[in-house]
């Protein structure tokens, strides 16, 4: 028998009983370019075009070199940003970054004070109305913050870069004694936020940062388009660029509802 006709008697079965997931299939990842909305003291995204055109043999071709920090556009914290010992980004389980997730919508509140932390009286308000956030699920935060991105103003509170710019900075977060309830109540696989940080802006020890990370739960920051998901009944893939022993690093993620 040819190889070709007995890999396809062994792999036909696992063909014929897998499902493409059925839904719309929602971009929540803003494209990477200059525009891209970087930490005030980190590095900036870059690309550098090393070729573009037709060759001397008549093809095609384009290359680019790109340079950027860990973290910045969409990325994801690894729990070793913030927890010694803790996961990198690339021993996070895959496990952890794809299933059922919810929207907790809180920009009613957020967009009239950027300083806004996210409560326990938040999850547990939108608990009423939707039932349990459900165990082991990803979780993502609303703030109606990311309508202002790429701009840095309106979104980080300062166009400024650098130490200095750090002080300056505004924007919602989650409190960090929302982040220990949503840790201790509802086992969360990770959670999401529409904001640089999921600490806020003024924030001076990243204790929400420490209470997840400490406890292996990753971060996505700067999500995209969370206003056009429903407040539950979807499912999140967030899948990062496996850099070894990484704090962070570049995140594509989607929403399928």
């Amino acid at each position: 028998m040819k190889i070709s006709l007995l890999l396809s008697f062994i792999f036909l079965p696992f063909f014929a009983n897998a499902q493409v997931p059925e839904g719309e299939i929602i971009d929540l990842t803003h494209s990477f370019s200059k525009e891209s909305i970087y930490w005030v003291t980190a590095e900036d995204f870059n690309l550098e075009t090393v070729a573009k055109g037709k060759t001397d043999k008549g093809y095609f071709y384009s290359a680019n070199n790109f340079s950027a920090a860990e973290h910045g556009g969409t990325h994801i914290d690894a729990p070793i940003h913030f927890a010694e010992n803790a996961k990198s980004v690339d021993e996070i389980p895959l496990k952890n970054l794809i299933g059922n997730a919810v929207k907790i919508n809180v920009s009613k509140n957020a967009l009239g004070n950027p300083d806004y932390l996210i409560t326990i009286q938040d999850l547990k308000n939108w608990e009423s109305k939707n039932g349990e956030i459900p165990q082991a699920s990803i979780v993502l935060l609303e703030t109606g913050f990311g309508k202002f991105y790429p701009d840095k103003k309106k979104y980080l509170g300062t166009d400024e870069r650098g130490a200095e710019a750090v002080q300056k900075l505004h924007f919602p977060g989650l409190s960090p004694e929302a982040a220990k309830w949503l840790i201790e109540n509802r086992s969360i696989k990770a959670v999401g936020i529409d904001t640089a940080s999921i600490d806020f802006g003024q924030s001076q020890d990243f204790a929400t940062h420490v209470a997840l990370m400490t406890k292996n739960i990753p971060a996505f920051e700067n999500v995209a388009r969370l206003e056009e998901l429903p407040e539950t009944g979807f499912q999140i893939i967030a899948l990062p660029m496996k850099i070894k022993g990484g704090s962070g690093g570049p995140l594509r993620i989607i929403a399928i509802k």
